[in-house]
């Protein structure tokens, strides 16, 4: 372990078959949290913050310290438990139970406030998880690419007959989420313009090549745009401003997108949204003076660009909300109006998580490329999905790896069961070096409660109905994955939304096999079920199609 004061320090997973833990059961948890907080992956690894502003690995340096020291010494019949960052126990279990058990800044109901998550994370008591930061399973920009990518497909099938050449979409934000979008547009056939206030996050986009261009000013980013349109071909272009004061820009002179939305960390309005007018310098220092009169400038600057893309739907173009919560801060504010455009589930992904499709990720443990490359060409003889194979091929042309070399795409039930019962089989026979983790986004069709987000407009108005992620938790657990969280707040804040995750190492083993087939699918099991119980036909006839159990459903046709 690194002995240098903490802002010095720099941490990367282990490479290769030397295992530093006890089995791979331990190493995998070990090596994923190192893996969040590589240089290549975090957004502020010095200060433990993968993205999302301040979404953390863990809660402080010491906490950091004491976890590796514990998962380095645990056996495989022990399990950790991880209270907001700081681990507070080993627990005498059993080979199936889960190997870490994680809970992130879950507050009860009538404190659960973003001033009473701030009071208690200045105590020292809580940290805030994001989704896949404090549960381990960031893989940098590409995690979330696969969705966006699926999500701008599908706009451009609703809206131009599923054909996006020609066309270009507005965003803002260039972190650690909306990194993803220049390049996932790019993929799906759209130019991008987006727009980010911390030049560094321009350049840290460009140098992993999610970003084609950084355009001088707004004419530029237009004409490159322009260019690409005339000559057929699609570039995502960065361009340093405030997305407030961009989007009226663009608005005023008329030169209209095809596509609008947002990616900012707007979910945070203290450490993720920078005010209209203001320096990034000035931004930084008052957050520590003021930060009531920071969250309220920020919202004052959110409202005005809710008010512009409310604009742009006036005008004719399809605006969406990709999650952050900005419609919710400008109603803060006094938009009144802010929620007249949709979130981006309700509009493009619902009919996905009534199927049973999310995200299927996998990771190298070796840190081997090779491995992925090898279990990618693999998988396109497992994976019905016929779309699978052109994506392989366009991630390994256009996605690089950051950290841990990994890969991800959406699958239904029997896919995803049946590409980590693949993987498992290929590190048995020795067509990887090593073991894989299996894992995926908290964004998933059963595992969230999120009302302005993955359960926005739920059929029978069970929105925030929040014991569906608790249910995927214990499912998880039950099912025998090697580590499961739950968190509170990932995406839209503290108070919007409920959340699980969970990952599994495929190590070779018959045990592994038969967990993995059974957390993949009941995961999935879980998902249709909730679209199900709220009344999506598609969900019914899924549950039906893959023979899955409804005691109540069945209960009423008997």
């Amino acid at each position: 372990m690194n002995s240098e004061p903490a802002n010095r320090r720099i941490v990367r997973a282990p490479r290769g078959t030397t295992l530093t833990a006890r089995s791979w059961q331990t190493e995998a948890p070990l090596r994923m949290l190192m893996n969040n907080l590589d240089p290549e992956v975090a957004e502020r690894p010095e200060d433990l913050v993968v993205y999302g502003g301040r979404g953390r690995a863990a809660r402080n340096w010491e906490a950091f310290d004491r976890i590796v020291a514990t998962l380095t010494d645990m056996s495989d019949a022990e399990t950790l438990l991880v209270q907001s960052g700081k681990p507070v126990g080993v627990l005498a279990t059993h080979p199936d139970a889960p190997r870490v058990l994680i809970a992130n800044s879950n507050l009860v109901g009538k404190w659960a406030t973003q001033e009473v998550f701030d009071a208690l994370e200045r105590q020292g008591l809580m940290m805030f998880g994001q989704m896949t930061a404090g549960s381990w399973t960031y893989i940098g920009s590409q995690g979330i690419i696969g969705g966006t990518f699926e999500t701008f497909v599908e706009a451009g099938r609703q809206h131009y007959g599923g054909d996006l050449s020609g066309r270009w979409l507005l965003t803002g934000g260039l972190g650690g989420m909306g990194g993803a979008q220049p390049l996932a547009g790019v993929m799906a056939g759209c130019s991008v313009l987006a727009v980010e206030m911390r030049p560094a996050a321009i350049a840290r986009r460009i140098e992993s090549g999610y970003l084609d261009r950084e355009a001088a000013d707004l004419d530029e980013a237009l004409r490159l745009i322009d260019e690409a349109k005339a000559s057929g071909t699609a570039i995502s272009v960065g361009l340093l401003g405030n997305a407030a004061e961009v989007y009226e820009e663009i608005l005023a002179r008329g030169d209209l997108p095809d596509l609008v939305t947002d990616q900012t960390a707007a979910h945070d309005p203290l450490q993720g949204y920078v005010p209209a007018g203001w320096t990034i310098d000035e931004w930084e220092s008052r957050r520590e003076r003021d930060p009531a009169g920071v969250i309220a400038a920020a919202k004052v600057s959110m409202a005005r660009q809710v008010r512009a893309m409310l604009a742009f739907k006036a005008r004719g173009v399809p605006v969406f909300d990709y999650g952050n919560n900005i419609r919710q801060m400008a109603r803060d504010a006094g938009v009144e109006e802010a929620f007249d455009f949709p979130g981006f589930i309700a509009a493009y992904v619902r009919p996905q998580f009534c199927r049973g499709r999310t995200q299927f990720r996998w990771i190298a443990l070796s840190g081997e490329a090779e491995d992925i490359r090898v279990s990618s060409e693999a998988l396109k003889g497992v994976v019905s999905d016929p779309t699978f194979t052109r994506w392989i091929e366009m991630a390994s042309e256009r996605i690089r790896f950051q950290g841990l070399p990994s890969r991800s795409y959406w699958m239904g039930l029997a896919d995803r069961v049946a590409a980590g019962l693949a993987l498992n089989r290929m590190v048995a026979e020795g067509v990887v070096s090593a073991p894989i983790v299996v894992t995926r986004d908290h964004i998933s069709s059963g595992s969230v409660a999120s009302p302005n987000r993955e359960s926005e407009g739920m059929l029978d108005g069970s929105d925030p109905v929040a014991d569906w992620p608790m249910l995927n938790a214990m499912s998880a657990c039950s099912s025998g994955a090697t580590w499961v969280s739950l968190h509170h707040g990932g995406g839209t804040g503290i108070g919007f939304s409920q959340h699980a995750g969970f990952a599994c190492v495929a190590d070779g083993s018959d045990a592994a096999a038969a967990k993995i087939a059974r957390v993949l699918g009941n995961d999935s099991s879980v998902a249709v079920f909730r679209h199900a119980d709220a009344g999506y036909p598609e969900a019914v006839e899924t549950a039906r199609a893959e023979g899955l159990r409804r005691p109540y459903a069945e209960a009423l046709r008997g």
